[in-house]
């Protein structure tokens, strides 16, 4: 018996070291471990469907480990430490793998003791992305991540469930698992931002309702009775028809004019071309006045001129015009003939041609143009004509501009300009040599400021020396100006300015200089009723004597317009010639009253 009892004591311990190795490993198998892989940073972060697929893992293998351990409490099993290698970013084990070998195990040795035992590693903070995408969702992500707790603490407290409760934990893993890679597809997709993904967003239901085109206002029309014209090719065609009575009290501007009532047509029209670079416009009207009671008058006079604006390569630009002109000798023209029945009519043809030239802030310009004047035969009272050959002549001019653009508003410029008069006849009726050189210099400014004011002024110097040595040469000061000016809209204010030199045959005469001024006045009093204004001075400065004369001249008229293509007109005017030479001055009072139509 003494034999047996150590035995049996000997049986008793190995029982008892069998049992507290048991509950360690219980303990041991109960307690969260960090993954290994997660420790030595060897990948990122974990997702929670991976988590939870490794603690339903563990379950199995505390359950097989418990009933191992109930036949062969002594023995203790090694396993080796295997590490899970994913084959792309968050993949996670398959079923087959979970029930392998942990991502989440560390390397276990047989005689390690408690005092080897790591602590647990802190969990990584999850990437801004991840943490954006939580607090987006957070509705959707705390309702399920309540669920992933519920059951991560069944997994705990019943780590030997049955059967149905593996099941049910499977389920759902196979859940988390299918939320997790919607999540993950949802942050990959945000990353993956396309051209158009801005137009697929939902639309701001706050934000205001666009009305329909039929709904919105049509804008006015800054001139609703402006002439909306008619389309000739690539022309836009505005013609205006003038029909109506004037009353005179010198029908002919002479100083022995009598009154009269004439009848008066007149046809203005303008083309415009609506090319893509260059440009071209056409003018021109017809004037006819013809007796219905007093004096006899019968007249008519116009004038057609096109421009042609072309733009050529290196800052280039080329200027055509060419105009022709008919109109019969005024009767207070120094050149007319007493006693006819009608004046001579002049006819004009005139053309140029300008280059432009922009180099940095420099301008330059150079013009050619020409101009031929010649006359047609008067009329006397007994039924004879004179005629009026010796007056025909042709002037050539050349005229270069250089310029300097201070600002885009203001360039200054100086002009010279060089010319040649020619008659047809080389000496007139009386011997004398009509043909002379021209020379002119000025300087002025340009301005551009838009609507609000434009155009350009000079003052110079010009002469012309006849080529016969027994005439005086003609010169004096040269003014030249053509200003718009619009001080509100609605209104606009214009002056022109000219100098112009007139030619003679009169015997022992050379000629004389024309100063012609223009002050004009348009005034928008409603959308159909316009007044205009103007006034005139014209000086005339004989060459050779002290001979001069002025005339003023005052004008007001009115346009209501009873549609867009009709209206009434009404002007009245005065003019009043006053000279120190004999049998010049007269006076003229007007008053007409007319239908306009235009298209």
């Amino acid at each position: 018996m003494s034999g047996g009892q150590p035995e049996t004591k000997i049986g008793r311990k190995g029982i008892a070291v069998a049992a507290l190795l048991l509950t360690a490993s219980a303990l041991a198998m109960l307690r969260p471990v960090p993954a290994f892989s997660q420790e030595t940073e060897l990948r990122g972060e974990v997702s929670e469907s991976a988590i939870l697929a490794d603690q339903q893992r563990k379950a199995r293998q505390l359950r097989a480990q418990g009933s191992q351990d109930q036949n062969a409490p002594a023995a203790a099993q090694d396993t080796a430490p295997t590490t899970y290698q994913p084959a792309s970013p968050g993949a996670v084990p398959d079923d087959d793998q979970a029930t392998a070998d942990s991502i989440f195990d560390q390397p276990q040795a047989t005689d390690a003791s408690p005092a080897d035992t790591t602590a647990p590693v802190k969990p990584r903070r999850p990437s801004t992305a991840k943490q954006r995408e939580q607090d987006t969702k957070a509705g959707t992500r705390g309702t399920r991540a309540g669920t992933k707790t519920a059951d991560k603490k069944k997994a705990k407290k019943k780590p030997g469930a049955a059967t149905d409760s593996t099941t049910t934990a499977a389920t759902a893993a196979t859940g988390s698992q299918t939320d997790g890679a919607a999540t993950d597809e949802v942050d990959a997709n945000r990353r993956a931002l396309t051209i158009d993904s801005v137009d697929k967003q939902k639309l701001d239901p706050g934000q205001e309702r666009t009305g329909s085109i039929d709904g919105q206002k049509v804008k006015p029309e800054d001139d609703p009775f402006a002439a909306p014209g008619v389309k000739i090719g690539t022309f836009l065609f505005r013609p205006t028809l003038e029909q109506g009575f004037t009353a005179t009290s010198n029908a002919d501007a002479s100083s022995t004019g009598k009154s009269a009532v004439l009848a008066e047509t007149a046809l203005r029209f303008t083309a415009t071309s609506d090319w893509r670079e260059n440009s071209a416009l056409i003018t021109g009207y017809g004037q006819f006045r013809n007796t219905v009671s007093g004096e006899k008058i019968n007249d008519a006079q116009g004038r057609i001129e096109g421009q042609l604006n072309v733009d050529l390569d290196n800052e280039l630009r080329a200027i055509a015009k060419l105009g022709y002109e008919a109109a019969p000798e005024s009767a207070s023209s120094p050149d007319a003939i007493a006693g006819v029945t009608s004046q001579p009519l002049r006819q004009t043809v005139d053309g140029s041609l300008g280059l432009e030239k922009s180099v940095g802030k420099m301008r330059y310009a150079l013009t050619g143009a020409v101009s031929h004047d010649f006359y047609g035969d008067a009329e006397l009272s007994d039924g004879t004509s004179i005629s009026q050959k010796d007056r025909d002549n042709t002037l050539y001019t050349a005229t270069l501009r250089t310029g300097y653009q201070v600002s885009p508003a203001l360039t200054p410029f100086t002009e010279v300009e060089l010319g040649r008069r020619v008659y047809d006849q080389r000496l007139d009726t009386d011997d004398f040599a009509r043909s002379s050189k021209r020379l002119g210099a000025r300087a002025g400014l340009e301005l551009d400021m838009g609507e609000k004011l434009s155009g350009e002024f000079s003052v110079g110097w010009l002469r012309e020396a006849l080529d016969d040595s027994r005439l005086p040469a003609i010169a004096g000061p040269s003014i030249n100006a053509d200003l718009k000016w619009s001080p509100e809209r609605g209104t606009t204010i214009g002056l022109t300015g000219k100098t112009n030199v007139e030619t003679t045959t009169t015997a022992d005469q050379s000629g004389d200089i024309l100063y012609s001024g223009r002050l004009t006045g348009e005034r928008q009093i409603r959308a159909n009723l316009t007044a205009n204004t103007a006034l005139g001075l014209d000086w005339r400065d004989y060459t050779g004597s002290d001979g001069h004369d002025m005339i003023l001249s005052a004008e007001a008229g009115l346009t209501w317009w009873l549609n867009r293509y009709a209206g009434l007109t009404t002007r009245v005017r005065t003019e009043k010639l006053t000279s120190n030479l004999p049998g010049r001055d007269y006076t003229a009072n007007t008053i007409y009253l007319g239908l306009k139509v235009q298209r």
